[in-house]
């Protein structure tokens, strides 16, 4: 399995990008998705996540109302369509996938066996 960030990078505060991320392998189809950010000097942090089915999805509180994830199946592709983009949302943005990630664990690092390298954002103000 294979992840491949892309879309990532340099808005104004205030801006908006679109981050897609890639699947090859035939599990996406039945994997929970996420994305993750690691800005400079900080641990890795949860941002979103979307079930198989696109029927719960997730989002940190920081993000929540500005963020939104969203997945095709048919393209084997997760999407992060990020708005009202602020300094603090500078980061490398990584998606992960797992097959046997649940409702309780998805909003965790562990939760996931595939990562992609990662797309950068930097917002400037």
């Amino acid at each position: 399995v294979q992840l491949q960030a892309s879309g990532g990078g340099l808005v104004q505060a205030g801006g908006s990008l679109r981050l897609f991320c890639a699947v090859s392998g035939r599990i996406f189809s039945s994997s929970g998705m996420a994305w993750f950010r690691q800005a400079p000097g900080k641990e890795r942090e949860f941002v979103a996540a979307i079930t198989w089915s696109g029927g719960a999805i997730y989002y940190a509180d920081s993000v929540k109302g500005r963020f939104t994830i969203s997945r095709d199946n048919a393209k084997n592709t997760v999407y992060l369509l990020l708005n009202s983009l602020k300094p603090e949302d500078t980061a490398v943005y990584y998606c992960a996938a797992d097959n046997t990630v649940s409702r309780w664990t998805m909003r965790n690092l562990s939760g996931y066996r595939f990562w992609g390298k990662g797309t950068l954002v930097t917002v400037s103000s």
